[in-house]
C-alpha cells in the first residue's frame, strides 16, 4: 500500500478526533451517518459504528451531551468525565477511519494522534470554562457551551467534507493548545520553586 493511501484516512481520522475534543459523541454520530448512508465504508472491526443501534444510541447521548453542558455545575462535573472518554472516542475514530494494516501500528495511531488530539482539546476547553466560572460566575458558559456545540457540529461536517484541510487546522488548533498548557504549567510551577527553602 502505498504511503499516499494512509493520507486521506488519516486527515479524516484526525478531523473528527479532535472534534471529539469538543463534544465527545457529535464526531461518533457524524461518522455513523456517514457509514449508514454509504458516503463511507467502516474499516475491518468497525462495522458495529454503522449499524442503526449505533445511531440511537450516540444520537440519544449526543442530544443529553449538549444539553448537559447548559447546565451550572453539571458543566464542570461533565469535564472532568469527559476527558477520558474525549480520549476513546478520540482513539476509536482515528483507528476506525485508518485502512487495513498493522493492528500495533493501526492501534497506535490511534491512541497517539487520535486519543492525544481529542484530549488536548478537551483539555483546553475545560481550562477555558473554569476560567469562565471564575470570571464571570458562570454566567459565560452557556455562551461557551453554544461555541463548542457548534465548533463539534460543524467541524464534524466538513471534517467528512473536506479532511484534508480540517485536519491541517486540527493540527493548528493542537500545537497551539500544546504550546499554551505546557507554559500554564511552567508558570504555575514557578513560584513553588521561588517560594521553596534552600537545600529543598
Amino acid at each position: 500500500m502505498h504511503p499516499t493511501d494512509f493520507l486521506l484516512p488519516g486527515a479524516l481520522g484526525l478531523a473528527l478526533a479532535a472534534c471529539s475534543g469538543f463534544r465527545v459523541f457529535v464526531p461518533l454520530l457524524a461518522a455513523n451517518v456517514a457509514y449508514l448512508s454509504g458516503y463511507l465504508t467502516p474499516s475491518p472491526g468497525f462495522a458495529w459504528l454503522g449499524t442503526w443501534v449505533a445511531f440511537a444510541v450516540l444520537a440519544t447521548a449526543t442530544l443529553a451531551e449538549m444539553l448537559a453542558y447548559y447546565v451550572p455545575v453539571v458543566d464542570n462535573l461533565l469535564d472532568t468525565l469527559t476527558t477520558p472518554a474525549s480520549f476513546i472516542a478520540g482513539t476509536l475514530l482515528m483507528t476506525s477511519a485508518l485502512p487495513e494494516m498493522s493492528p500495533v501500528m493501526r492501534w497506535g495511531l490511534g491512541v497517539l494522534v487520535g486519543g492525544g488530539a481529542a484530549g488536548l482539546v478537551q483539555t483546553g476547553t475545560a481550562v477555558l470554562r473554569a476560567g469562565s466560572t471564575v470570571t464571570t460566575g458562570g454566567l459565560g458558559n452557556p455562551v461557551l457551551a453554544t461555541l463548542e456545540n457548534m465548533l463539534a457540529v460543524v467541524g464534524s461536517l466538513l471534517g467528512l467534507l473536506l479532511p484534508l484541510i480540517m485536519a491541517g487546522l486540527a493540527l493548528v488548533l493542537v500545537l497551539y493548545l500544546a504550546g499554551r498548557i505546557r507554559r500554564q504549567v511552567r508558570r504555575s510551577s514557578r513560584p513553588q520553586a521561588a517560594t521553596s527553602p534552600p537545600g529543598t
